[in-house]
Parts: C-alpha cells; structure tokens; sequence
C-alpha cells in the first residue's frame, strides 16, 4: 500500500487509535480510494513495527463503521460505499465563505466547461475493441527502437541538458524535411519545420495566435472531434461543410454565406476522418485558389496517409500551394506507437516565428533522446522499412474486416471511403439504436464506437467507426461475428 503512516509514541491517543485515524483520513480524502486493497494486520504490523494486536484493533474499528470490509479468502478492501456524508454529497461550491470569491474562468476555460463529447480517459478494456487509431503493437521493431535508445544513453550527455532549439532538434527537423518532401511531396526546408507534442498540440498552437473568440472555421461534415472540441474550447464559431465520396465539397464552401469571413480551414484530405474518403485533384486546386482569393489559411491534417493500398499515397495538399495558404500537421503516432508524442507543423515561412516562439512558452522543448532516436530510425531508412511492412499487414487485416462484413449482413452493410488507414467507416442498415448496438455489443466483449460523434449536426444513425490496425484476423471475424449476434439475433 503506497500509504506513509507516522505514529508518536508521545501522544495521548493510543498507536491503535493513531492507525485508525491516519487510515480514515486516507480514506475520506481519496489516497485509499474504494475498492482497494489494503495491507493485511500482519503485513501492516511488520511495516509499522508495532504488535499484531494494535493493528487488529484499528481495523476492527474502521470495520465496524463501515470503512472496510473483508472478502474471504482474498483480503480486506476499502468499502465502495463510505459511511460519511461526504461522499454522498454534491462538490462543494466556492463562495465567499470558504474563499476569497468565486473561482473566475478565463473565456477558455468557460469554454471547456461547457464543450460535450470530451472523450472520457478511463474507457472500459473489451476483449474485442474495434476502436480507430491505434496500430499494431506487437509488430513494432523493439530491439531495433533499444539499440538506438542504448547508443545515445552510452555515448552523450546532450540529451540530459536543455535544447537551444525552439522549433526542436535540428537533425530532426532536416530528417522529417527530407522524408516528407519525397514520400508527400511537401514543399519545405527544415526551418519550416516545428516539432511539436503531437496533432493536439498542433492544433492549439495555431488557435492561440490566428484565432479569436467568435472567428469562423469551416470544418468537414462528419469530422475529426478532438480537433473540434479544440475550436469550440477556443470560441471559434464552427462552420460545417458536408462530405461526399470525392471529399469536401468545395462548392459548399465557397457559396457560403460566411465564404468572405472564414479564417482557417481544416481538413483531412489524403484519408477524411472518418469516412476515409480522398479529396480529388480538381477540388484541391479549387480549394487552394479559393483560399488564395479570401486570405483564409487551411489546416491539412495529414494523420495517416502512408496506409494507401493499391495505389501510391496522394501527394499533399500543401506540395499544390504556391500562396503559402497551408499548415501542414504531420505525427508518428500511427505508424510507430501512440505514446511517442512527437509531431510536427510544416509553417509558411511568415509564421515561422512567431510558432516558434509560442511553442518555446508553452513546452520549451520535447525530450531530445526520443527525437535523436527518431532521428536515426528516418535517416538510416528504419522508417520506410517499416511502413512497407505495415501497410501490407493493415491491407490484409482490412481486406478480413471487409470480407467478413460482407459475408454476414450482405447488402445490409455499406463499407465507405477508399482502400486506406486504420478505420474503415461503416453503414449498417438496422432498426436498432446506435446505443442499443454499443451496449449490446459490449456485453459481448465487443467495444463499438458510434459515428455520430464526429458530426457538429448529428442526423444520422447507423454509422459507425471499425478500427482494425491492432487486431489479427482471428479477433477481427470473430468481433464482427458476434456483432451479427447483437444485430440479427
């Protein structure tokens, strides 16, 4: 139990009394949080160096008021449900009485508390997830990824100090300016190039200098939710332009009403999230010349365009523009692992400054041994290799999740967006609710994500999100076998 208890052998209250107090006030103020395990007497007795006795006296104490409660044969738990008042009352609000005044917001923070669909950190583990995102683990070059770790931990001390850098590490940004300029055709020198903590930070980055509460941002309709919820937090008016097999509708957007007071674009336009589909060459020039007649600056997240099969990947958008009209938002977190937070923002040479100096006071630097260990993975061709390898593996397990719907709804189901990424978007032709479909689904240990989530204006039902990078075949027929079970019957 990661709990210090001090006991004092000079004070009028007996140790057991002592013991009890300390664990109660544990308890109350969440340090022992329900459900927990606590120590047994004769392990909290060792650990205290006190008799076995003056534990069993506490604990009989805490037992009877309904603090603990013991299960035999496994141990003894923290109630989860505590006797005090507390617990069942609502969170305390600040007055004038307990402080100096009510806690005031910033705009921002305003916004936050009343953006809805934050998604929620402690999703619940299903045996079959099917959510979008996440790549293949089991598959990424460990020892590869430790040898390189090993070199720089053994031989420099340069990762230890601060970074000089504010657009980050140098050798860095030359790698990722030569590997984007050949496999997307981004149009970039490495003082273009600002490393940042991921799309997310991304993001905020360019809310914070280009965008004031109430400016208009015109977004995909259905679109990716963690960079609305980032627009909305930030007061941006949202307006959403629909999406068809071809892409944004640029026809939508440039006939609207608000067409002369659009500040920033965004768009996904090698692989729409989440309909996957991809913007044709015709309505990328359309919007770009759009953009260069408003002034408008367009987002293109380009979050995993390497998975293309069948066909080369689609050059960028930002390779097209010669109005230096696009920030380019590029990350690893698809084709290495999530929790290497290291993205990057292509500016136009313009902006370049000021980014930098927001990024320096908002981080000041990422950790530089993970972006001289990326470094090495993209110079010495570690990168390349591995996408060749993982974009045969997303194309077969994708061609399993495709070939197994289809063998089990037939033409009830629609499969949407081109042959690319790690999620496919789904139509199921259904009377049941998308809840109904999730929380059925779960009981059979399947995690379902709804579509609708992604549309500003949800309107329709039925849609819904299959990731498939992390799961092997086995897994894949099976989950959408027992979703015929949910659906059929």
């Amino acid at each position: 139990m990661d709990l210090l208890i001090t006991l004092d052998n000079h004070s009028p209250l007996p140790l057991h009394q002592q013991i009890y107090e300390e664990v109660r006030q544990a308890i109350l103020c969440g340090k022992l949080p329900p459900g927990k395990r606590i120590p047994s007497t004769r392990e909290m007795a060792k650990a205290l160096g006190v008799s076995r006795s003056t534990v069993t006296q506490s604990y009989e104490q805490l037992l009877s008021e309904g603090y603990l409660e013991t299960v035999i044969g496994s141990g003894t738990y923290i109630c989860t449900q505590l006797p005090d008042d507390l617990f069942d009352s609502q969170p305390v609000e600040y007055t004038e009485k307990n402080s100096s005044s009510k806690i005031k917001f910033s705009e921002y923070g305003m916004n936050l508390l009343q953006t809805k669909n934050v998604p929620i950190l402690n999703e619940k583990q299903l045996e079959i997830s099917f959510r979008y995102g996440r790549p293949a683990l089991n598959k990424f070059p460990l020892k590869l990824w430790k040898k390189l770790l090993d070199k720089y931990c053994n031989t420099s001390l340069e990762w230890l100090d601060y970074s000089i850098e504010p657009l980050g590490y140098k050798p860095l940004r030359e790698a990722i300016a030569i590997y984007i300029s050949r496999v997307r055709g981004i149009n970039c020198e490495p003082e273009q190039v600002l490393i940042t903590n991921g799309t997310q930070q991304a993001l905020d980055l360019i809310m914070r200098l280009l965008i004031e509460p109430g400016n208009i941002i015109a977004l995909e309709e259905p679109g990716y939710l963690s960079a609305r919820l980032i627009f909305q937090a930030y007061g941006a008016k949202l307006l959403p332009i629909a999406v068809d097999e071809s892409g944004l509708v640029i026809n939508k957007l440039v006939h609207s009403l608000e067409k002369d007071n659009i500040r920033l674009v965004y768009i996904t336009p090698s692989h729409q999230f989440p309909t996957g589909a991809i913007l044709s060459l015709p309505r990328r020039l359309e919007l770009l010349n759009w953009a260069s007649q408003t002034g408008s600056l367009i987002i293109e997240d380009d979050y995993d365009s390497e998975y293309r099969y069948g066909d080369r990947p689609i050059p960028a958008l930002q390779g097209l523009d010669n109005q230096d009209s696009v920030l380019y938002v590029g990350t690893f977190s698809k084709v290495l692992f999530p929790s290497l937070r290291i993205g990057y923002l292509v500016l136009p040479k313009n902006l370049v400054t000021i980014f930098a100096r927001a990024k320096w006071l908002n981080d000041r630097h990422l950790p530089i041994l993970e972006q001289q260990v990326l470094t090495d993975f993209i110079a010495e061709g570690h990168l390349e290799r591995h996408i060749r390898k993982m974009r045969s593996l997303y194309d077969y397990r994708r061609q399993v999740l495709v070939k197994s719907l289809k063998f089990n709804f037939g033409e009830s189901v629609e499969i949407l967006g081109d042959k690319a990424g790690l999620h496919v978007m789904v139509r199921l032709n259904t009377n049941m609710s998308d809840d109904e479909i999730i929380q059925d689904a779960a009981k059979l240990g399947v995690g379902m994500m709804s579509a609708s989530s992604q549309y500003l204006n949800p309107n329709a039902s039925g849609e819904f999100i299959f990731g498939y990078g992390e799961l092997d075949e086995e897994k894949l027929v099976e989950g959408v076998y027992r979703l015929t079970q949910v659906i059929k019957g």
